[in-house]
């Protein structure tokens, strides 16, 4: 007979085919949060009480935020979101394995990275194996819940419910990324490996019904003494977007009208909370305004923030506790080296600590904007044909603005070598013969949303001698971040709207709010498109969005509902989402964005850099979903898992499930 805690753990691989058997167990408060591993090869000892469903549902909690942050130091998870979007492009051009040639590079067999490879610039492989790991925390709760003899009914179902929110949240991003997935609902007692895919549908239908549930059984944020666990808005957020994405937009219209009129949210006017004024003012001054203290990470989560609908908290006392966030190093330009020059042939920007002789705090870019690497970049459309409505760039957004310090355009460095005759000028792209004074404008020369990405980082900011990242917020810190904000709610019930009447008036009014409460000067007259509430979302949920999924639900919407996209195309549900090329007509409403905004389908790039030095950007239809992970179909071998359409190894006559309750009435069977 064998070992008990090796046969579970045998068990377990099994059954999740795709779900590392060893459990992440750091959190957010070390006692609260640190579970025996071994207690998930216990279930029934450990998941009796309501300490073990406590430790579960802080796994889920904790691991939620983690998709936000980083997965080594040198990538954040999100950012695989953006690169397949329009806003942004993997820029880290030392990389050998930098995603950028997508159409060609990305196969079931091309993504076997683990944690540990800093040869490359994507999560995707976290976003199966880790998604996977976090459904298999909720179905634990929802499991062994009800055995749990302590607690009355209500409290259940206040459990089930926030793992249903988990679950489901899960299943919203994998169905948007990977397609037809393996339904997999609970922790079935042995081995499994006959999976098959059930279809897109049958979960968003699934997820859909447990979301009506979780609406009904969690308690709103006001009734609960903590911040940060699974809240009623949060439920009827997301409830809100499975209403749209199986088409049920007068339902999903009633959600939000829930959440703007009745729930006792409000968008935040006005400056409130503790002003940060950005760790070097003299270097880059902060006039204070509502969207620069809107995400301030010790702002977000306060009670006068009548914004959040939920965050999640990852700040304290205990560093070691939380989720490095690392903005600042990831998502800044890579300026501190020679390959930024002035005029006169100088290193245009230096990193001087405060010790040294030649300090001066008029120009610690370091310190004031990090010291980016630039993982990932964004698009020239992200950084500036978005800005533009009615035909004109509004220069009263303040989520655009530079004069109030909310963005960093790179003529606001200065040169800070005083060995050039440049010292004090702004740093240029060209000298005055027209050559490049920048080596590779992919990783060096991009403006950035700063109020989004700056991060305190106290411990580093009291080292005033160390190197780099240690001397400052110059890498970003810990942070707490928002799940969802009312501001969400808003662009949600215009795309509601859109898909029930696209001449609805009242629909310009939703994109307004969010934009007055910015200070815009242009604000959307009559009639306004997908395109429109598309473009501002983009503009107030940069980074905090999943933009890939959101884009790919809405191409969903968009076929199911008939309505045409903002350039006149219309989607057919039948097979929107199953072609291939990379010409400029055709496939889904997410590769119309991503072939008319971004880098990608461009032509090869000219360079001077190591690495990739001349990168050839492209997308193909066919990557509206990414394909099934080659590992996870081979672990499966006494069943078929299907894979995606364009990928080695589709079959249209793999058998899949139709509906839900077939596939979940099958993971009992060996």
């Amino acid at each position: 007979m064998q070992p008990k805690n090796k046969k579970i753990n045998r068990v377990f691989c099994c059954v999740t085919l795709f779900i590392a058997a060893t459990i992440c167990v750091s959190s957010c408060s070390k006692e609260f949060l640190k579970p025996d591993p071994l207690s998930f090869y216990e279930p029934a000892t450990t998941f009796n009480t309501e300490n073990g469903l406590m430790s579960a549902m802080a796994l889920c909690d904790r691991h939620l935020k983690a998709y936000w942050a980083t997965d080594n130091n040198e990538m954040l998870t999100l950012g695989t979101e953006y690169i397949f979007s329009e806003l942004m492009v993997a820029s880290a051009t030392d990389k050998r394995s930098m995603l950028c040639d997508v159409a060609n590079t990305l196969t079931p067999t091309s993504d076997n990275s683990t944690l540990q490879n800093l040869d490359r610039t994507n999560s995707i492989w976290y976003l199966w194996t880790e998604t996977y790991k976090a459904i298999m925390y909720a179905n634990t709760i929802i499991k062994y819940v009800d055995g749990v003899e302590t607690l009355d009914q209500p409290t259940k179902n206040m459990y089930k419910g926030r793992a249903y929110f988990h679950r489901a949240f899960r299943y919203m991003a994998l169905v948007f990324e990977y397609g037809d997935v393996p339904l997999v609902t609970t922790i079935v007692e042995g081995p499994k490996q006959n999976y098959r895919c059930t279809k897109k549908d049958a979960i968003l239908q699934m997820i859909t019904k447990d979301m009506e549930l979780a609406v009904q059984w969690v308690p709103e944020q006001k009734d609960m003494a903590t911040t940060g666990l699974i809240n009623k808005g949060a439920c009827r957020m997301l409830l809100a977007k499975c209403y749209l994405a199986i088409g049920e937009y007068a339902k999903a219209k009633e959600q939000t009208d829930i959440l703007i009129n009745q729930s006792g949210y409000s968008l935040m006017q006005n400056t409130f909370g503790t002003f940060n004024d950005g760790g070097e003012p003299q270097t880059w001054p902060i006039t204070r305004n509502v969207i620069w203290d809107l995400h301030r990470p010790e702002n977000k989560l306060i009670a006068a923030n009548r914004e959040v609908i939920m965050g999640m908290p990852n700040r304290g006392s205990d560093q070691e506790s939380f989720v490095q966030m690392l903005t600042m190093r990831i998502l800044y330009p890579f300026v501190f080296d020679t390959r930024i020059q002035t005029k006169d042939g100088k290193q245009a920007l230096l990193n001087i600590r405060r010790n040294d002789a030649a300090y001066n705090p008029k120009y610690d870019y370091m310190r004031a904007f990090g010291r980016g690497i630039a993982t990932f970049r964004p698009t020239n459309f992200s950084t500036n044909a978005l800005w533009s409505v009615n035909g004109n760039m509004d220069a009263g957004d303040l989520r655009h603005n530079s004069q109030v310090g909310n963005w960093i355009r790179m003529e606001d460095y200065k040169v800070n070598n005083k060995a050039s005759k440049e010292f004090g000028n702004p740093i240029t792209l060209y000298n005055t013969n027209g050559a490049l004074l920048c080596s590779d404008t992919i990783r060096r020369w991009f403006d950035v949303p700063h109020y989004k990405f700056f991060l305190d980082d106290p411990v580093n900011e009291a080292n005033i001698s160390g190197s780099d990242g240690l001397r400052g917020a110059t890498n970003g810190g810990i942070a707490d971040w928002y799940l969802y904000r009312l501001a969400e709610a808003y662009l949600l019930r215009a795309e509601a709207k859109y898909y029930i009447n696209p001449a609805d008036a009242t629909i310009k009014d939703d994109l307004n709010a969010i934009r007055q409460r910015a200070k815009c000067t242009e604000l959307y007259q009559g009639t306004v498109t997908i395109g429109d509430i598309m473009n501002e979302r983009a503009r107030e949920l940069y980074w905090e969005e999943w933009r890939n999924v959101e884009l790919k639900r809405v191409s969903l919407c968009l076929a199911r509902s008939g309505k045409p996209d903002e350039w006149g195309n219309v989607y057919n549900l039948e097979d929107y989402d199953k072609q291939a090329g990379t010409g400029p007509t055709g496939g889904s409403y997410w590769y119309q964005r991503i072939n008319h905004y971004s880098l990608y389908n461009k032509g090869t790039i000219q360079i001077n850099s190591t690495g990739i030095s001349n990168p050839n950007y492209t997308m193909d239809k066919k990557n509206m979903y990414w394909p099934i992970p080659y590992v996870a179909i081979t672990a499966n071998n006494k069943g078929q898992l299907s894979q995606n359409y364009g990928y080695d190894g589709f079959d249209p006559g793999t058998p899949k499930w139709d509906n839900w309750e077939d596939a979940v009435a099958d993971e009992s069977k060996n």
